[in-house]
């Protein structure tokens, strides 16, 4: 069946907010529903107007657990406005989309506002399981002569908390962190540390560049309880310098790794929301969008080498529609590591590893001056449940800036698995600028 296209309204960021071993000042619900009340009250028509709203979370809190409701709730859809939330690890927020997509193109929806929100600052300490059944043993003794024992059983080591975030970028099937997946593309490829070293650095330094231009002006500025304002991402560094990063210690592979904290993504708090449409609701509403999806796909691979999803992914579109890897005028690729992206690139020159995983000849070497042009997470932060979104609506903007048509956005995902979408402006007929 051929994927019917779906219109990009409009969209918006939050400022990316580095995590920093505390709590942040927003609640996820919060990134997600000041970013939402200014897109929405730009629109010709009201919140109250919208089919659904879903959203992409890998980490919603506990009051929060179903947060595409909640969002819809706060944003004043009112209570006849379904609001979901769906979780595909990393790729979150482009799931979003693509779920919202389907209901508009069976002809369910017309209008759907769709994203991904996490707020990782925020994931829970939780005790060790020693410490819960110590607990669950005391709260079932009712004496003190049932209580005097398990107090002699305590041990000062229950109260060691464990990291639910660590828990989380670890898989649970072949007991790898994300960073591991990283090394093993490193041993896979031969990427050196110099080089990871220095893409990690471009990241920074396209950043920098892009906003010196204007080129974030999908973020929406937030204010905190206390009056503080977040204008931009706070993790894009200048001082992100090969030979700075060449001085950092290995995380995950120590001491001979190659992955450490200034060439992998930074653990961020942020939210990224799109307005889509159906083809209907762009002509009897009488709609200016900016640009359709044109496709969509998701794969599957193995876990250990989780970083080479976009590859697999995108490369389905392109050989569906025809497309060699210079096709599209632009690509953003999630950068989880640099290790990741430049394993991808190095996938599609290998002759062997794309006869044995694609069916088909080398792709061959991926343009860099169309790749991440205005840096990624390296620089601008990874939460993960908005990061699908946010390279899709950068990818359009992108496009806008630099008189582009069409681009692909891809992510890698934890547990194996890729996504991709391809998307193109519409004609300057009835399209405006985000």
């Amino acid at each position: 069946m051929a994927f019917v296209p779906v219109y990009i309204l409009d969209g918006a960021r939050s400022p990316f907010l580095k995590a920093r071993n505390a709590p942040g000042p927003f609640s996820a619900s919060d990134l997600a529903v000041q970013t939402g009340r200014e897109l929405l009250l730009r629109q010709s028509f009201a919140a109250t107007e919208l089919d659904e709203v879903v959203i992409g979370c890998a980490a919603p809190s506990a009051d929060e657990t179903n947060i595409g409701r909640v969002i819809a709730l706060r944003l004043g859809c009112g209570d006849h406005v379904p609001g979901w939330t769906v979780m595909r690890n990393c790729a979150s927020g482009m799931q979003a989309l693509d779920s919202a997509a389907m209901g508009l193109q069976t002809g369910r929806h017309d209008l759907v506002l769709a994203g991904g929100v996490d707020a990782l600052s925020r994931a829970p300490l939780l005790f060790p399981d020693e410490m819960v059944h110590w607990l669950a043993r005391w709260n079932q003794a009712r004496t003190l002569a049932q209580r005097l024992p398990l107090l002699r059983r305590f041990r000062p080591s229950y109260f060691k908390p464990v990291i639910g975030l660590l828990k989380g970028l670890s898989d649970p099937v072949i007991g790898l962190s994300m960073g591991q997946t990283a090394e093993n593309l490193v041993h896979r490829f031969g990427v050196t540390r110099e080089r990871l070293d220095a893409y990690a650095a471009q990241s920074h330094a396209r950043a920098l560049a892009a906003r010196a231009r204007g080129a974030f002006g999908e973020i929406v500025p937030l204010i905190d309880a206390k009056g503080t304002l977040y204008a931009e991402d706070d993790g894009v560094r200048a001082d992100s310098t090969p030979e700075k990063l060449a001085r950092l210690k290995p995380v995950f592979d120590k001491p001979y790794g190659n992955i450490t904290a200034g060439n992998s993504s930074q653990v961020t708090d942020g939210a990224a929301l799109l307005l889509l449409a159906s083809e209907r609701a762009v002509r009897e509403r009488g709609l200016r969008p900016v640009a359709r999806i044109v496709d969509a796909q998701w794969a599957a691979l193995d876990p250990a080498v989780m970083g080479l999803g976009p590859v697999h992914a995108a490369s389905a579109i392109l050989a569906r529609h025809g497309l060699g890897l210079n096709d599209p005028d632009l690509w953003e690729i999630n950068e989880a590591f640099a290790a990741q992206v430049l394993g991808c690139l190095a996938a599609w020159r290998d002759e062997s590893w794309c006869r044995e995983h694609l069916g088909r000849g080398a792709l061959g070497d991926l343009d860099m001056d169309r790749l991440n042009v205005d840096g990624g997470a390296i620089a601008q932060g990874h939460p993960v449940g908005a990061s699908g979104a946010r390279i899709v609506l950068h990818l359009v903007r992108a496009l806008q800036a630099r008189g582009l048509r069409r681009g692909m956005a891809a992510i890698c995902i934890g547990g194996g698995q890729g996504g991709a979408m391809l998307v193109e402006l519409c004609g300057q007929e009835g399209r405006h600028e985000l």
